[in-house]
């Protein structure tokens, strides 16, 4: 008889051990799928703002990258990659105008188009053609347009160029402040 009941408390703690585990997985489970219902530690937790880079942080780290890498492209007479990265270059610049739909009360998808439209017609065709001389002139229009812009948005000290030579950079550092 003494037996036959050690094994029935050894079997009630057993049971009673597996009820507290089944309790205690229902339980996550339930704040998996319903997070407000884990108590505070389980709420979810408050929506934080997302990233947004500034308009200098997308020319510098996006913009200007693109820009170098088509006109080193077409030196090296690399069209297929001069046409990537003229793709690249007018998508990265559509994203800038999504991103900020207006600076200082201009449009500015409106103004990104307005100086990039025909550059960016030329020098499709340029490429498509292996023009260096199209491909030239397109890239000093495209080149200008940027430098318009950035006089219209009060950012003329931002200056840009053709590159030159195997400089890593098209920022004209030499030249004054308008």
């Amino acid at each position: 008889m003494r037996e036959r009941t050690a094994r029935l408390s050894r079997a009630s703690i057993f049971a009673a051990l597996l009820a507290s585990a089944a309790t205690v997985i229902v339980g996550i489970a339930l704040a998996i799928i319903h997070p407000a219902t884990a108590g505070p530690e389980g709420s979810p937790a408050p929506q934080t703002a997302q990233y947004l880079p500034s308009i200098s942080d997308m020319m510098i780290g996006t913009i200007q990258p693109r820009h170098r890498r088509l006109w080193q492209a077409a030196q090296n007479k690399d069209w297929d990659f001069a046409a990537y990265e003229l793709g690249n270059l007018h998508g990265a610049l559509q994203r800038l105008g999504q991103a900020y739909p207006t600076e200082h009360g201009t449009s500015l998808p409106d103004m990104i188009a307005s100086v990039t439209e025909q550059p960016f017609t030329e020098l499709k065709s340029a490429i498509h053609s292996k023009d260096d001389a199209g491909f030239a002139k397109a890239y000093a229009d495209l080149t200008s347009g940027c430098n318009a812009c950035h006089q219209t948005l009060n950012r003329g000290v931002v200056a840009i160029r053709v590159p030159s030579g195997t400089s890593t950079s098209d920022h004209d550092f030499n030249s004054a402040a308008p």
